[in-house]
């Protein structure tokens, strides 16, 4: 029998952790041990394989000093972001969850989408070739809307119109899910982690394709409109174009969206507007007539005067304005009107 006086070797904490797994374990006890991270799985077999003969006093000492910390314990927490965003489901936002996901992906410096991102599209041109359009619809959203504006005009049109479809399919993606998606990317692709997207598919391919080109986007949308009307429908309501201004920018508002404008670009955006008629013609018409005499004058002024705009140079002062008009909104200096389904009914 030990004596109160009898001293025992000094035993690590991991080995003493060994005994007690060993010992529940002899019993029959039902451990969990896979949920444990896989360097503490990994530590604690090579410890129960370095155990040998285990003394009365020994063991009784360990589970003695165990069962004295299990009583003084009150409360248990989760230990981790991944163990706690399990443990908070249902109860925070999926974007929230996403993002907290990824912010500790980063500070542990393995982020694969981070090295993914960084390629520039002539490099992300051939993954779009080769992977799946569901993995190349994530890695879309994943990249800036110019970037990935950019990206899809570079395809051949059945290519982009495939994956912008696709992006109807990455609703229920999850954090896990992009986090293999996005390492085995950076791995084949770079030599080398919400719900995944707090936007909905069509909130989404809806941005990239108002960065788009008029041609990519009116082809891209009819696509769409044709394989799945319903997903079609609802990218077409968010998208948001220079000839939507009459629908989606409201009266008083006129003034305050353009001065968020740059000059040159409005007078550009105008003058190619007016110049190919149609609903872009309206839409300039709609601004100019909804703002001081003055100020209308001297924009006529300026258009006569810059002579005629090409297609490219039009496209692109519109697509400025246009973001102009949505920071505004976004900053609350205006309200953009939305368009009510009910209408339809």
């Amino acid at each position: 029998m030990a004596t109160p006086t009898q001293t025992l070797p000094d035993i690590p904490r991991s080995r003493k952790a060994a005994m007690v797994v060993q010992l529940l374990l002899r019993n029959d006890g039902n451990l969990p041990l896979e949920d444990l991270p896989e360097a503490s799985q990994a530590r604690l077999t090579r410890e129960l394989g370095a155990l040998s003969i285990i003394d009365k006093v020994t063991l009784h000492h360990v589970i003695d000093e165990f069962s004295k910390e299990l009583s003084a314990v009150a409360l248990t927490a989760p230990g981790s972001v991944e163990a706690a965003l399990k443990s908070l489901e249902g109860r925070i936002s999926p974007a929230t969850a996403a993002k907290l996901r990824e912010e500790a992906a980063a500070r542990a410096g393995h982020d694969p989408w981070k090295s993914v991102l960084e390629l520039e599209n002539k490099a992300i041109l051939p993954i779009t070739e080769a992977e799946s359009p569901e993995v190349c619809a994530i890695m879309l959203s994943k990249m800036s809307t110019p970037k990935a504006a950019e990206l899809l005009g570079m395809m051949p049109g059945d290519r982009a119109r495939r994956i912008a479809y696709s992006m109807s399919r990455t609703t229920k993606v999850t954090a896990q899910a992009m986090a293999r998606i996005g390492a085995s990317l950076a791995q084949n692709y770079c030599g080398a982690t919400m719900p995944a997207f707090a936007e909905s598919a069509e909130t989404r391919i809806g941005a990239i394709l108002n960065s788009s080109s008029a041609s990519t986007r009116d082809g891209i949308l009819e696509g769409l409109l044709s394989e799945d009307p319903t997903f079609g429908e609802g990218v077409r309501k968010a998208i948001f174009t220079f000839a939507d201004i009459p629908d989606r920018l409201s009266v008083p508002d006129v003034p305050k969206a353009i001065r968020e404008a740059d000059q040159s670009d409005l007078v550009a955006s105008l003058a190619y507007a007016l110049q190919a008629g149609g609903t872009l013609a309206d839409a300039a018409d709609f601004i100019l007539n909804n703002m001081s005499s003055r100020m209308a004058d001297n924009l006529r002024d300026e258009i006569e005067e810059g002579g005629k705009i090409k297609q490219s140079d039009g496209e692109k002062a519109q697509t400025a304005v246009v973001a102009a008009i949505r920071n505004a909104a976004d900053e609350g200096i205006i309200v953009l009107v939305v368009e009510d389904d009910s209408s339809n009914d």
